[in-house]
């Protein structure tokens, strides 16, 4: 009997421990953990641009002749309206904070015109730049240098050149043409998502204008190499998708 008692007992606690078993956790889940990716500056992007460029244009000229003939050149200030797209590429050593290097090239309508002296004047048409960039980011903000090669059409030159026995004078127009130059500035900029990035920037630009113009006075004619340097500052803010 006792046997048949310690048997049935124990047989009871393996139905209740088996039953208990099978009833639902009074625990809560632990909760689950989703890493954040973190910023990353790396990786090409496009945009586009907007701003105000404004500047100054120095002109020098020497003319020679058989005669003694006079030339009256002439200097002025000018701004206007820049807007455009560029194109680059970022590699950021370090996610999160770090250093940050690039390179990035614009092109843009500039609408810069020029006045001279006595009347000339021309207008600009475009500029353009391929720039490296230098920069630390602070997450999602990035401050940065930039400088390199800048090129454009800033408009022609042009000049009076007067006999000094009349009081006539005789005109030579300028030209446009593409120069080449150098820029340098630096900026900021932010990423409101992964892909969207919003900057602010400064350049400051010299471009060298070179070109041999003819004066016909009467005979003979006065020829001169003309020098002219257009240097010119842009402010701009820009948009850019990053892949």
């Amino acid at each position: 009997m006792r046997k048949l008692l310690i048997a049935l007992l124990g047989a009871t606690t393996l139905s209740s421990a088996a039953g208990a078993a099978d009833l639902p956790s009074r625990y809560a889940p632990p909760p689950s953990f989703v890493a954040v990716p973190v910023f990353t500056w790396t990786g090409f992007y496009v945009g586009v641009n907007a701003g105000y460029g404004w500047g100054s244009n120095r002109n020098s000229t020497s003319y020679g002749a058989t005669a003694p003939y006079g030339y009256y050149g002439g200097s002025g200030s000018n701004g206007g309206f820049v807007g455009g797209g560029q194109v680059g590429y970022n590699h950021q050593f370090t996610p999160g904070a770090g250093l940050v290097v690039g390179v990035e090239a614009d092109l843009q309508y500039a609408d810069l015109g020029r006045k001279y002296a006595y009347g000339s004047s021309s207008s600009g048409n475009y500029i353009g730049t391929v720039r490296g960039r230098l920069g630390y980011a602070f997450g999602r903000f990035l401050v940065y240098g930039t400088g390199g090669f800048a090129y454009g059409d800033v408009g022609g030159y042009g000049a009076y050149a007067y006999p000094l026995t009349t009081a006539s004078p005789y005109y030579s127009g300028g030209r446009s043409e593409t120069n080449g130059g150098w820029t340098l500035g630096g900026g900021v900029e932010y990423a409101f998502t992964h892909n969207l990035t919003a900057k602010v920037e400064g350049l400051y630009v010299s471009l060298n204008n070179g070109g041999r113009n003819a004066y016909a006075v009467t005979t003979p004619v006065v020829y001169g190499a003309n020098q002219n340097r257009a240097e010119f500052g842009v402010v701009r803010a820009g948009l850019n998708y990053k892949f």
